[in-house]
This record gives structure tokens, C-alpha cells and sequence, in this order.
């Protein structure tokens, strides 16, 4: 077979020098004939060439000037067309192009110079000097393409092309569905596609670095998808810029409003603009039915104001802090029904001497377990001990001690249940970037109460969509896992699995990640586009190897299994760019459930929708007198359970005995 191949190139070889002679001698026959009288002059004409002449003349070959030219070209060409030059790399097409046009430019426009003023001969020189210079040129130019190696490998430098991959291009919708348009590459191409959330009870994150347009492009699309849904959602924003989110979500609330079928509510949270927030009491005690539930918001309150603690958990002065503020607050939670049970109350009265602190605390049987290690510690004058694990709390909680708090925590404008069918409600909490901590723990405890409430059967539709996601100090761990089957709808805003890690621990950061379905992700690096780039998985991409050596060139062409999406690629990726991965439900199963594509922005009518939108609204007029005699009130409630708790005692024989005085 190989001896049969070498034969088939010799003979190829031999035809091609054949044609090429052929095209020479057409050269020399067309120079002969129109240079006749140079030759006959030179004394190089014979009998026997003049009768070829005139056999060849009768053929019609130089019947005008330039047609034996041409053939004679013809036939150069075709001898080239199989030419074998040993391939370099660093040869280009421009060069021999360079090479083939000047030929022919010299070749075929020298014909004037026989009519120049000159000898004759001197003139027949020149002339076939310059064409034959021509002829040399286009055999040299077609010499040096043959040469050059025609292969891919230097127009796609970044691999962009053979990391693309066909996506999900039609539109799924169901009742609850988010769908997003955009458009994605695929070899070169730019194809329509649709980002399908059909599974939203399954959770979204959004991850993205600042600006990669998390916001912009993904949850200011949920939210007034969610809310324009047939049956609204009953919606929690949790609006770390306030009130950017909440102002989206008040708006297209006021759109859909008459759609819901009980008599629905948007309600504001915030500590900053006190005209335009509304007061809610997290502990609100209809809500808190069990001891539980004070420990649980104890904990979320301390751990939110230190977060280091979150570390801690389990650690004797930790845990000393925790039992202490739960036994304050049942103890709150249990005096006349709960009437003074709100954090502002807790907090004042923790602050509380000892004397009067441990006197009011014994009286109460629940808590007796709870508060008998600090109660024994103060009556034994072990005090290093008990400030440390009471001072803790003490100058946590302490932070939290301004008018503008109080006055929000202490009032009773809405109850958590926002789900519920009969006064479905919007609720938008908002954080202040500046004061991060301080707000972040006391919206956390209002969240943490919100999710045990919701998370029943038989309620409407919700979404819980929290930007900046870790500045919260939640367990949204429960809600993910079981609350798909309550219709609701997490939608986690991050910008970084690193800072999820940071503030929740590894172990908690990778519980979230991992039983998240639905994830979309702009711009991120490191660890979280490593993981991303798995998660999307691998691909079969073409890879090429070129290979020359001193007699010839070859080319191989194979395919291989890459990532899809590489994790330089995530940590490259523009603003408006996201990969991810969608999550299905056996009656829309998904094929393509991978994307790396642009989401399509009408910019011109979401910024005609923003200069549209109403202002949150004024809930009511508050001045800073009214804020400062709240602030009062609870002070003196504090003193007035004191007094009116020790005088009973003092009237009771049976209890005066529990007074302390040291």
C-alpha cells in the first residue's frame, strides 16, 4: 500500500513538471513569434522552427497578443494546484499574494514596452525579461501558498468557540415559573435562549462579585415575575440597600395587588427613616408559644451581634450568654401575658443591678432551671464568673440600645404570617451597609421568627429573597430542605461562596451550596468558580496538534472532554454575563439545563418603569419627641415591673423570703 502511494506521487509529480514545461514552452513559442525579427536578427531562426511556427499559428495559440500569454499562465496555474512546499509557520498569505499580483501586474502589462523608441532587439531583451521576471514572480507566489499551513490554530486563542455548547431555547413556563431571556454563542454564532426557573421551590442562589448585575439583571426580575404571577406570591425582600429592592416590590405589588384574594399588605422595616417604616415586634408573644422559641431567638440575636460566636457554639460562655437572655425573655413572655415582651424591654431589663435582676428572675418556676447556675454564682460572690458569662450579653445587647430601635421593636403593626390566604402580605426589611452588624441581627431575628411561621401547609405561594445573604445570621438550612413542599421560594443573593463560608462556617456554607437546586452566577473567582465549572461539567471539545519536520507538515485533528465553562472563564465573565445551572420538574423535564449566556435587558423600558415608580409611602409622621418618649416608657415599664413585682412580694410572706439584698 505505502510502495503503491509513493509510485501515485512520483507519477503526480512527473505530470506536474510535465505541465509546467508545457506552460514554459508556450512562453517561448508566444517570445519566438512576436519578437520574430529580434531572432532573425540574432541569427537564431531556422527552416525547421519557422514551419513549427506556422503549424502552431494555424492552431489559433497566437492569434492575438496576449492568448498564448494567458494559456501559458493556465497552465503554470495547474501545475501549481498540486504543488507540495514544505509548510513553515511563519509564512502568510499576504506575502505570497504579494508575490502573485506583481507578477501578473509585470507579466501581462509589459506589452507597451515594444513600442518604445529603441533597436528593435534591445527592445525584444527587455520585453522578455520583464515577462519572464512576471511568469518567475506567480510561480514563486504560487510556490509560497502551497506552503502555508491553513489550520485554526491561531484564530481562536482563547479556545471561546470550542467552550460552547448548545442551551435551552425555548420558553418554559408553569404558575410559579421565573424565566429570563438571553442570548448565547455556539461556534460563532449568537442564538436567542431562555434562562427556565421552572423548579423556584427548589431555591435559587445568585452569586456574583459587586456589579457583576446580580440585581440589575436577576432579582429585580424575580420579584416582579413573582409578584405578577396569577396567584401573587406572598413575598419577604430582605433589601440590604434599602430601599432599592423594596421599592421594585412596593410597585409591582401596587400592579398586582387586586389579584390576591384576601386583603392584601406591604409593610417596612427600617431603622433609618422612621416616617417610613412600620413597627413590628419580633417577640411578639401570640407568635412565641414555647420556651424554644425564646432560646432560638436568643441565640439568633447574639450570634447576629457577634459573629464570631457562630464558632463558638457549644462553648461554656456562649452557651452561659444564650440560656441568660432566653430566661429574660420568657420571663417577659410569661409576666401578665407577654404585655412588656419585646427585645427593647429585654435589653433594659438585663441591664438591670443584680438585686433587682435575680429577685424578678427566681419568681418564675420555668426559668428556674435556666437561671440557678447564675442565680448560685451572685449568692456565692463567684462574680469573675458570673460577669463573664452574663457581661457578654450585657454589652452585646447594649449596642442595640438606641431611641430609633425601641421605638420600630416596640410597636405592633403587623403579625410574621405573611402567607397566610386570608391577609396575604409583602414584608421588606432594610439594612444600612454602615451599620451592618447592629441592624443585621435584629432583622435576622425578625426572619428567623418569620421562617417557623410560614413553613406550614396550606398557605399561599411565597418568596424569601434575600440580597447580600450573608450578612444575615439565619438557619435558612430547614426552609431549603422542606419548605418546597409549603410553595416556598428561597432566592439567595451572595456575592462570594468564600464570604457564605466566612460568616456561616464551612460546613454550614457547604450544606447551603449543596442543597440549593437552581444557581446563577456572574463574575466570581477562585474556590466558587472551581465549583461552578464542575457543577456545569464537561463537554467533548476539537483539539488540534500541529506537528512539522523537515520534509512535510501534518495536522492532527481529535476530540477530548473539557469543562464546558473553565474557571478562568467565570472569573472573566462582563457585567450582564452569568453561568449556572437550572433544576426541573418531572412534568417539564429539562435536557439542557446548563447555561453561559448574556441576559437581555430592555433598558429603555425598565428605566421608563423607574421614573414611573411611587416613593415608598409616608406610614406616619414621626418626630424626634415621639421617639424619645418611647424611648422613656420602656425604661419606666422596667422600673414598674420592678416595683410593683417587689411590693407584691413584700405583701406575700410566702415569697418575701425570694427579695435578695447584697
Amino acid at each position: 500500500m505505502g510502495m503503491q502511494t509513493g509510485e501515485n506521487e512520483q507519477a503526480l509529480r512527473k505530470i506536474l513538471d510535465m505541465t509546467r514545461l508545457i506552460a514554459i514552452t508556450i512562453l517561448i513559442i508566444h517570445f519566438y513569434y512576436f519578437c520574430y525579427r529580434a531572432f532573425l536578427t540574432w541569427g537564431l531562426t531556422t527552416e525547421f522552427t519557422d514551419r513549427i511556427l506556422g503549424n502552431v499559428a494555424s492552431t489559433g495559440l497566437v492569434k492575438s497578443f496576449h492568448l498564448s500569454k494567458v494559456w501559458a499562465l493556465g497552465f503554470l496555474f495547474i501545475s501549481l494546484l498540486g504543488a507540495k512546499g514544505r509548510k513553515e509557520e511563519k509564512l502568510n498569505k499576504r506575502t505570497a499574494f504579494a508575490y502573485l499580483l506583481t507578477g501578473l501586474l509585470i507579466y501581462f502589462v509589459t506589452f507597451p514596452v515594444l513600442y518604445l523608441r529603441l533597436p528593435f532587439t534591445h527592445l525584444a531583451w527587455l520585453y522578455m525579461g520583464l515577462t519572464s521576471t512576471g511568469f518567475l514572480l506567480v510561480l514563486s507566489g504560487g510556490t509560497l501558498l502551497s506552503r502555508i499551513i491553513k489550520d485554526k490554530l491561531e484564530g481562536d486563542i482563547f479556545n471561546r468557540d470550542n467552550e460552547t455548547f448548545p442551551q435551552e431555547e425555548r420558553l418554559i413556563t408553569n404558575d410559579y415559573s421565573i424565566n429570563l431571556p438571553a442570548q448565547y454563542n455556539l461556534k460563532g454564532k449568537m442564538h436567542r435562549s431562555w434562562i427556565n426557573f421552572t423548579a423556584v421551590f427548589r431555591a435559587i442562589v445568585v452569586s456574583g462579585s459587586q456589579g457583576s448585575g446580580k440585581t440589575a439583571f436577576c432579582i429585580r426580575h424575580m420579584i416582579s415575575q413573582f409578584l405578577a404571577k396569577p396567584q401573587p406570591f406572598t413575598m419577604l425582600v430582605y433589601d440590604f440597600k434599602f430601599p432599592d429592592l423594596s421599592k421594585i416590590a412596593y410597585n409591582h405589588w401596587l400592579k398586582n395587588k387586586h389579584r390576591y384574594k384576601g386583603k392584601p399588605a406591604c409593610y417596612f422595616i427600617n431603622f433609618d427613616d422612621l416616617s417610613r417604616s412600620h413597627r413590628g415586634n419580633v417577640f411578639d408573644p401570640l407568635a412565641m408559644t414555647d420556651i424554644t422559641d425564646a432560646t432560638e431567638s436568643a441565640r439568633t440575636i447574639l450570634l447576629g451581634l457577634n459573629p464570631e460566636w457562630k464558632k463558638k457554639q457549644g462553648e461554656f460562655f456562649t452557651e452561659s450568654a444564650i440560656n441568660f437572655v432566653t430566661a429574660i425573655i420568657w420571663y417577659l413572655r410569661r409576666y401578665k401575658n407577654g404585655r412588656f415582651c419585646t427585645l427593647p424591654h429585654v435589653i433594659e431589663l438585663i441591664s438591670l443591678e443584680y438585686n433587682s435582676l435575680f429577685t424578678l428572675l427566681r419568681t418564675e418556676r420555668q426559668i428556674s432551671i435556666l437561671v440557678s447556675p447564675f442565680l448560685n454564682a451572685y449568692l456565692n460572690d463567684v462574680m469573675e464568673q458570673l460577669e463573664g458569662q452574663i457581661s457578654s450579653a450585657k454589652i452585646a445587647l447594649a449596642r442595640l440600645a438606641s431611641p430609633a430601635l425601641y421605638y420600630v421593636l416596640s410597636g405592633n403593626d403587623f403579625s410574621l404570617d405573611i402567607n397566610n390566604p386570608e391577609a396575604p402580605k409583602i414584608i421588606c426589611f432594610g439594612n444600612n451597609p454602615q451599620k451592618i452588624q447592629t441592624y443585621g441581627a435584629v432583622l435576622s431575628l425578625y426572619v428567623n421568627r418569620l421562617l417557623k411561621i410560614v413553613n406550614q401547609k396550606r398557605k399561599l405561594p411565597t418568596a424569601l429573597i434575600f440580597d447580600e445573604f450573608p450578612t444575615l445570621s439565619i438557619d435558612i438550612i430547614p426552609t431549603i430542605s422542606t419548605g418546597r413542599s409549603n410553595l416556598i421560594s428561597v432566592v439567595l443573593g451572595i456575592q462570594d461562596e468564600s464570604q457564605l463560608r466566612r460568616d456561616y462556617g464551612k460546613e454550614q456554607a457547604d450544606v447551603i451550596m449543596n442543597t440549593v437546586g437552581n444557581i446563577i452566577s456572574g463574575q466570581v473567582t477562585g474556590d466558587s468558580a472551581r465549583q461552578l465549572s464542575e457543577r456545569i461539567g464537561k463537554i467533548m471539545q476539537d483539539r488540534q496538534s500541529l506537528s512539522i519536520n523537515s520534509g512535510d507538515t501534518s495536522i492532527s485533528k481529535n476530540k477530548q472532554l473539557e469543562y464546558a465553562v473553565p474557571a478562568a472563564r467565570i472569573a472573566q465573565l462582563s457585567s450582564g454575563h452569568f453561568v449556572g445551572m437550572v433544576a426541573d420538574t418531572p412534568d417539564q423535564p429539562i435536557e439542557l439545563k446548563a447555561f453561559h449566556c448574556q441576559i437581555i435587558n430592555d433598558w429603555d423600558a425598565i428605566n421608563a418603569e423607574e421614573k414611573a415608580y411611587k416613593e415608598i409611602p409616608v406610614i406616619r409622621q414621626v418626630d424626634h419627641k415621639m421617639v424619645q418618649d418611647n424611648f422613656d416608657q420602656i425604661k419606666r415599664d422596667v422600673q414598674y415591673i420592678v416595683q410593683s413585682e417587689i411590693e407584691r412580694m413584700l405583701r406575700d410572706p410566702a415569697q418575701a423570703h425570694l427579695i435578695i439584698r447584697k
